[in-house]
């Protein structure tokens, strides 16, 4: 087979061509159409389709200093608690012309880092960032690049820039809580060994003042880590009757096990979730889990992003948007299966 020649890539100057205008008026129609008339216009979008020519945005971005890229910094795309927030702040940027790149931390602070070194590197508009920057040299690093930062997913004082999320503290507070409200004694956990499950894990132990049984999985969580947690946990202790699980995935595959072994749920056994996924409201038993506002954290971050893009104050940079509680089948013995969940909000 012949080599074949490398394929050149239109160019202003062929549009200009191709269009019988000058290259300057070829760039203000396309920059600037208000500055070019009506007819000349459409001209230049035809000489556009017919060269398939593309902005070169790099070099825009040189002038302008804007790429018209965000970062979107998530740990697993397969956690599909995280999926609307992307859907969201993609949607929302997208509206204003930017665009948003994914990197995948895959719950590992060194290769968070390295990401996000990769990330500063490309001068995005903007990162996102789900849940806290871990380490302290790229929280550093972060704050003298001068790029808007939102973390997402998690809640502290002292953040890189701006942030948008919840305590997960309080998370398990509330629910151990519900789980006390209950009068469950026989209580365990299963939970993903990521930092905030584990921090939901710690506020849920505070709240009912003592240590319960733990299985530990790694993140992320799946239906398979689920049921293997529950034997795990009904190994050591066997009279188990009732489980707060730090995700519905791990949930659903806890109530898979239970069913499994000819438990009733939640006659016999008990469980919660958390992120209320998609699905969670329609299994049977429907899953207690708590609701965060996925969507809305992504419409949020992209506000706080594009406002520093055109150079205005942020009123409020640090933003809680609280939880909800819902309660369903799987904890509420006797609930009709048509019956409405529960909701009990809070926010710090």
């Amino acid at each position: 087979m012949k080599d074949r020649a490398p394929v050149r890539s239109a160019t202003l100057h062929d549009v200009a061509k191709a269009a019988g205008v000058s290259p300057i008026t070829a760039s203000r129609a396309l920059g600037r159409p208000d500055l070019v008339s009506e007819k000349t216009r459409a001209r230049v979008q035809a000489a556009v389709q017919e060269t398939g020519y593309l902005p070169n945005l790099l070099a825009g971005g040189l002038k302008s200093r804007r790429s018209l890229m965000v970062a979107g910094i998530v740990p697993a795309l397969s956690v599909t608690q995280f999926l609307p927030t992307v859907q969201s702040l993609t949607t929302t940027l997208a509206a204003e012309g930017y665009q948003v790149i994914l990197g995948q931390t895959a719950y590992d602070a060194e290769r968070e880092e390295a990401v996000l070194n990769t990330m500063i590197s490309r001068r995005p508009d903007g990162i996102v960032v789900t849940g806290l920057v871990a380490s302290d040299r790229a929280r550093e690093r972060l704050r003298r690049s001068g790029i808007p930062v939102v973390e997402t997913w998690d809640f502290t004082d002292d953040p890189v820039d701006m942030l948008v999320g919840f305590s997960h503290d309080r998370v398990g507070r509330a629910t151990g809580d519900y789980f006390r409200a209950r009068k469950w004694q026989r209580v365990g956990v299963a939970t993903g060994g990521d930092p905030r499950a584990l921090m939901r894990r710690a506020g849920f132990v505070a709240a009912l003042g003592r240590e319960v049984p733990t299985a530990v999985v790694p993140a992320p969580s799946s239906l398979e880590l689920g049921r293997r947690a529950l034997a795990e946990l009904l190994g050591r202790s066997p009279g188990i009757e009732a489980v707060c699980c730090s995700s519905d995935t791990l949930a659903h595959g806890v109530i898979v096990e239970a069913l499994s072994r000819g438990m009733r749920v939640p006659q016999d056994l008990a469980v919660s979730g958390f992120g209320d996924a998609e699905a969670s409201a329609h299994l049977l038993p429907s899953i207690t889990s708590v609701h965060v506002d996925g969507p809305g954290i992504g419409r949020l971050a992209a506000g706080l992003i594009l406002a520093r893009c055109r150079g205005e104050a942020v009123a409020r940079p640090v933003v809680d948007l609280g939880f909800e509680l819902i309660e369903r089948q799987s904890t509420a013995a006797g609930a009709a299966p048509d019956a409405g969940p529960v909701r009990a909000s809070a926010k710090a």
